[in-house]
């Protein structure tokens, strides 16, 4: 491969680098004399470094003296090396040399897999140092990076430039060249390339001259060509003295690893997308001032490491370590990771710019992708964009056989989207897990209407989750019976941006529904779920407003399936009290006065107690105080509780949600008042089976029912029900006791509301409440 004319900026090149020929011992008469003429010659290009030399091997006589002895060369190595250092002080000069050579041609060098390859000779390169040193043979294992199709092409066209660098890298480190005229020389003959591509050429070449000398030190002993080769370069001898070399060899691997780590930085810079960040972008534009001055430092440093190489092989295990060594060395080194510092400091900005920016493109793809007046064939696209796109693995987890499967499972079916963070009461998944397995229990033999999917809204604060996040999501996924995300990591950030600013997440469990083409049905039907169940089913709002028409300001609403006792009592026409609050002086008061009421009229009185919609630990010491004094029935169950006091608000968001939260019937009247009462002081609800009669205030109902007398003589003309009615109303107008809705800040609450009880607009307030309950019910739609 050598080439005799022409040579450009560098010697003539030589098939291998030329100390070889200097390692190895020979007779006087046959030893190669180096000459240096300074400059080339005038018929070479003038505009070429002055610093350029040539090679000529002559026949040796009389006159000519035989190679310079060890000591000699040595000085003469350090001594350049010293000048070279100290004289090229002033970086300005220095880079202004450098950029004057730069001038790229436009080619696009793909250095990718070229870099695999080196990474992976110096990789084992320095690791050998490492073994070798300790005595021991073993191998290393390394990924084989460079396994691309396209890598043997790029390198049958780069393989005469990195082997010009190799032959310019031995035989200047050989000589003992001013190294910064090396550089120089190298960045001449690669001024057409763009700074990535020289930086990994000269790597390259770097790592073809490291890598067969550790090739040899580590097979030498078994194999008679390489132990040949060996010698010539006095490995032997070299590897029987290996402990003292060892920090220079520590040195050495310290500084080509942090070679690698610029260089990485400078390709990851060139590979940055264009899309989505500009050169003009500031982390960008200030590493891109730096690159030139990375690349001549790192290329300088593979100068210097070739250099300590050739000083070994050609002076052998006498040629010790002088301070000016070891300084340059770890000079270098310090240089090098402060540049890669900055560089990766840079590029961390540059990553998260161009973060940001995918997450805004794939924000807007979510936005077009569910916009209703896009049609689609089925819903894989949708989910495949909120839960994970790839075909490598298996997304989700079915709670029923706990096994791994892919969204095919859910390909043109509706699809339930229960979106929660990590905050799920047990309550509320008990009560969902009721309602999901009753309803495949009526379907059993056909196929669901339905799918669930539990996606987990995680803020990403550590990679990976904390030990105690871990063990919170997978208790969570385990209970679930239907499926279930795998990963909470697989829910990309601009999702949970679309899920809380689009479907306004907030904090509380949402439940978005799909029909089979993806499109959204309903943006939030859990309140749907608590009132109606699957009854609700497809969850639209046309759905949502049909239901409501059929109902009525009835105690069957209120009470549904949560208690069949109650239901029981309906059908047998008692009259039924529910009543709740936590002052239990009041409560023994209401429940005596309401029995001596029916006593006095002989009317079959039930009462239940069903507590409040706040302080949970409060309501259950009152329950276990009217069961022991066997006041009347209650809900020990604090999930019951909290069912009834969550469809109520329910119940409310429904109405919110269809724009009917001011109308003036009877049922939004009625849950306004409830909601209200239930926030202070205690109240009741009076019906005669399933007729609500009076939902009154504690501050009203108790003096109805201890002032009897005053209304008893109207029972006979108008009846118990009507008088009953009539004196609470009076009682009511004047009392008139205030009304409050409380929203959580994290909840999506109505610009405005009217009072249930004078219709007026009610006055915003921004409240802080603490209700001192460590276990109370989870956050919702109206908290305490």
């Amino acid at each position: 491969m050598a080439h005799l004319t022409n040579p450009g900026p560098f010697h003539p090149s030589i098939p291998r680098p030329l100390h070889n020929l200097a390692s190895a011992p020979a007779p006087a008469a046959a030893q190669p004399q180096v000459h240096d003429h300074g400059a080339a010659p005038a018929n070479h290009n003038h505009d070429h470094l002055t610093s350029t030399t040539q090679l000529r091997t002559a026949s040796p006589g009389a006159s000519q003296p035989l190679m310079k002895s060890p000591s000699a060369t040595h000085a003469l190595i350090r001594g350049d090396r010293t000048a070279g250092m100290l004289t090229m002080s002033d970086d300005h000069v220095m880079m202004n040399q450098i950029l004057a050579t730069h001038a790229p041609d436009g080619r696009d060098v793909d250095v990718r897999p070229l870099l695999y390859l080196v990474e992976d000779i110096l990789n084992r390169a320095t690791e050998h140092v490492d073994f070798i040193i300790k005595g021991t043979q073993a191998q290393i294992e390394m990924e084989e990076k460079a396994q691309q199709a396209n890598y043997i092409a790029m390198l049958e066209a780069l393989t005469f430039t990195i082997d010009r660098i190799a032959c310019e890298l031995s035989y200047k480190a050989l000589r003992g060249s001013d190294p910064h005229a090396t550089t120089t020389a190298i960045f001449s003959f690669l001024s057409s390339y763009a700074w990535d591509a020289k930086l990994v050429l000269s790597l390259s070449a770097f790592a073809l001259n490291y890598g067969e000398f550790w090739l040899l030190a580590q097979i030498y002993s078994t194999n008679q060509l390489a132990k040949s080769m060996a010698i010539l370069k006095q490995l032997p001898s070299l590897l029987e003295h290996t402990a003292p070399l060892k920090p220079r060899f520590n040195a050495l691997n310290t500084l080509i690893r942090t070679m690698m780590d610029v260089t990485r930085c400078v390709v990851e810079f060139k590979d940055l997308p264009s899309m989505y960040i500009s050169p003009d972008a500031p982390a960008l534009a200030s590493a891109m001032t730096l690159i030139p001055t990375a690349v001549y430092w790192t290329i300088r440093s593979m100068v210097a490491c070739a250099t300590q190489i050739s000083s070994l092989t050609s002076m052998g295990h006498e040629y010790g370590v002088s301070a000016t060594e070891s300084w340059e060395l770890s000079t270098l080194a310090h240089k090098l990771q402060n540049i890669h510092e900055h560089l990766r400091k840079q590029l961390n900005f540059c990553y998260q710019h161009i973060e940001e920016k995918k997450d805004v493109d794939t924000f807007h793809m979510l936005l077009k992708l569910f916009d209703p007046n896009v049609a689609h064939i089925d819903n894989m696209k949708h989910l495949k964009a909120l839960i994970y796109a790839g075909d490598d693995k298996l997304p989700l987890l079915d709670g029923a056989t706990r096994r791994k499967v892919g969204l095919e499972v859910l390909r043109r079916r509706n699809v339930l989207l229960l979106i929660s963070s990590l905050e799920f009461s047990g309550d509320e998944l008990a009560i969902l897990e009721q309602i999901y397995s009753d309803t495949r229990m009526h379907e059993a033999g056909m196929q669901s209407h339905y799918e669930v999917v539990w996606i987990p809204v995680v803020e990403r604060s550590g990679v990976p989750l904390s030990e105690e996040t871990r063990t919170r999501f997978e208790a969570l996924r385990s209970s679930m019976p239907w499926y279930s995300v795998e990963d909470p990591f697989l829910i990309e950030k601009p999702v949970m941006r679309f899920i809380k600013e689009v479907w306004h997440f907030r904090t509380k469990p949402i439940l978005v529904v799909l029909d089979p083409r993806g499109k959204v049905l309903s943006q939030n039907a859990i309140h749907m779920m608590w009132i109606w169940g699957s009854a609700a089913f497809p969850f639209t709002s046309y759905e949502e407003e049909k239901l409501w028409s059929k109902e009525t300001w009835q105690l069957n609403l209120l009470i549904d399936g949560i208690d069949p006792l109650i239901l029981d009592w309906i059908k047998d026409g008692k009259y039924i009290f529910l009543y709740g609050g936590d002052d239990m002086e009041w409560i023994s008061k209401f429940v005596a006065s309401a029995r001596t009421v029916a006593s006095a009229f002989g009317i079959p009185l039930e009462m239940v107690y069903v507590g409040k919609s706040n302080k949970r630990e409060q309501v259950k010491k009152v329950a276990a105080i009217i069961k022991e004094r066997k006041l009347s029935h209650c809900w020990e169950d604090p999930a019951m509780v909290w069912f009834f006091w969550t469809r109520l608000e329910s119940m409310m968001f429904s109405k919110i949600q269809l724009g009917r939260a001011d109308d003036l019937d009877p049922i939004v009247q009625g849950i306004k008042k409830l909601l209200s009462y239930g926030r202070e002081g205690g109240w009741a609800v009076l019906s005669e089976g399933s007729n609500i009669l009076v939902n009154g205030h504690s501050t009203t109902v108790l003096p109805t029912l201890v002032d009897y007398v005053e209304w008893r003589g109207n029972v006979a003309e108008k009846g118990f029900n009507l008088s009953f009615i009539e004196y609470h109303d009076q009682l009511h107008n004047v009392a008139h006791p205030c009304c409050r809705f409380e929203f959580l800040a994290t909840t999506k609450a109505p610009e405005s509301i009217r009072c249930p009880e004078c219709h007026r607009v009610m006055e915003k307030h921004t409240a802080f409440v603490c209700c001192h309950d460590e276990q109370a019910i989870p956050d919702s739609l109206f908290a305490s």
